[in-house]
């Protein structure tokens, strides 16, 4: 039987050295719900939706420029959706405390619409809408209702890490939270050999189930400090508060030049991760099976950065390890736009591996570092806002570049790639503007 401070916020306990931080039940717990959503993220989509929609769109090489438009529209809107509701979660939580509760609703939202996906994909092709087949237009609904429910979640899931531990031990929680969520990636890609090499709607449904059942932990084992709700609020209320914190930018100015960094970071992150597979088939010709092997290397190269960088970030501190993030982004994304053989992604998918498991790392113990105790769900809920507004541009202008240019092929798919990078090095720019300086205290 665990002890009785196994249960409780890792603050309230004394400090944990090594193994014994790791393995404690409820930090073990937070940990497998990353486990489990990178499965869906992994799973859904990064590797098996854009397949499907390549397979379903991507007939030659100027339809693939047009299977990429699909995919970069389909995530900038989900994201869309997620710019109007993200400011309102941080509010929620500031207000009630009740991040369990509402991580457990969009929790099975997004299985539901994945399992529905799954449905779609098996249900009648011979149907057509605008020369597309019913089913396909369907899947591609239900992914951006899966995607939005999947990235709420995530507002509440990430802010729980406040009261896992202390300020010595968040850095490594985080990274060991990212960590095991990569080796989520790999328990999900056991659905492939079920799939096989064109029905990837085939996944879906196994792969939603594992989210929902590597998810119960958290729900069973963590247990959230009680905040007594202040008043009762309409449900755009949260809108006020988030206006009213946007007019204190010179109160909290460093939090506010990180987000503008980390909306260019994160730009390039979301865009990549969207686009990666279809990326490799257009450029290099990679089959599905080829890409699900890079995409595990590139896996093992995330659990390796997430792991690393949060000692980095530890020994060196959260602004530095970021920007240590953003060089190493730079170099996997100018590789990947100029590759011109499959050796050439090979290298640009593991350093992207790396420099994405620690882009979570740094940048969630930077929020955490930044932000004032009693505002940080809200600042949580910004930071997903400036997320998810790059979310939108980056995966649009994306798709818009392979759109216009699709007729020039593979040039198409290079030139928006080679965007990621400038934006990249614009969110290196602003994190070098962050001072120093410690937030300013809450008013008493």
């Amino acid at each position: 039987m665990k002890k009785i401070e196994d249960a409780l916020p890792l603050h309230e306990t004394k400090r944990r050295p090594g193994w014994k931080l790791y393995v404690s039940l409820p930090v073990l717990s937070w940990a497998l719900y990353d486990f489990a959503n990178t499965i869906f993220s992994s799973n859904v989509n990064t590797i098996f939706f854009p397949l499907y929609v390549s397979e379903t769109v991507g007939k030659s090489e100027s339809l693939n420029q047009i299977a990429s438009t699909f995919i970069s529209y389909a995530n900038a809107l989900a994201s869309f959706f997620l710019v109007l509701f993200s400011p309102l979660y941080g509010t929620w939580i500031d207000r009630t405390g009740r991040k369990k509760k509402w991580l457990g609703i969009f929790t099975v939202l997004a299985v539901v619409a994945t399992l529905l996906m799954g449905v779609a994909g098996y249900s009648n092709h011979g149907n057509f809408i605008f020369g597309l087949p019913v089913s396909f237009v369907i899947t591609v609904l239900l992914f951006v209702a899966a995607k939005f429910f999947y990235h709420s979640s995530l507002v509440f899931y990430d802010s729980m890490i406040s009261s896992l531990g202390n300020k010595q031990e968040i850095p490594l929680i985080s990274g060991f939270g990212v960590a095991v969520g990569y080796v989520g990636t790999l328990v999900g890609l056991a659905v492939y050999p079920f799939v096989g090499e064109k029905d990837y709607y085939r996944a879906f449904i196994p792969s939603a189930l594992l989210f929902l059942i590597f998810s119960l932990p958290l729900f069973f084992f963590v247990k959230e400090e009680a905040a007594a709700l202040k008043r009762k609020t309409g449900f755009f209320a949260g809108y006020r508060d988030i206006y009213a914190t946007l007019k204190e930018m010179k109160k909290y100015q460093s939090i506010f030049t990180f987000m503008i960094a980390y909306f260019f970071l994160n730009d390039a992150v979301a865009t990549t991760i969207a686009i990666m597979s279809v990326y490799a088939k257009a450029i290099a010709g990679f089959t599905a099976g080829e890409f699900i092997l890079l995409y595990l290397v590139s896996t093992v190269s995330s659990i390796i950065g997430s792991f690393l960088f949060g000692y980095i970030t530890r020994n060196k501190g959260a602004k530095k390890a970021v920007l240590y993030v953003g060089i190493m982004m730079c170099i996997a994304l100018a590789v990947g736009a100029l590759a011109y053989s499959k050796l050439s992604l090979w290298i640009a998918g593991s350093l992207f591996g790396v420099s994405l498991g620690a882009m979570w790392v740094t940048s969630r113990t930077y929020i955490v570092e930044l932000s004032p105790k009693d505002k940080q769900g809200q600042f949580f809920g910004l930071f997903a806002f400036s997320g998810k507004v790059s979310a939108i541009i980056g995966p649009t202008i994306y798709g818009s570049i392979t759109l216009l240019l699709h007729s020039y092929g593979n040039i198409a798919n290079r030139l928006a790639m080679g965007t990621l990078l400038v934006m990249v090095l614009l969110g290196i720019f602003f994190l070098r503007k962050v001072k120093p300086q410690a937030p300013a205290e809450p008013e008493s």
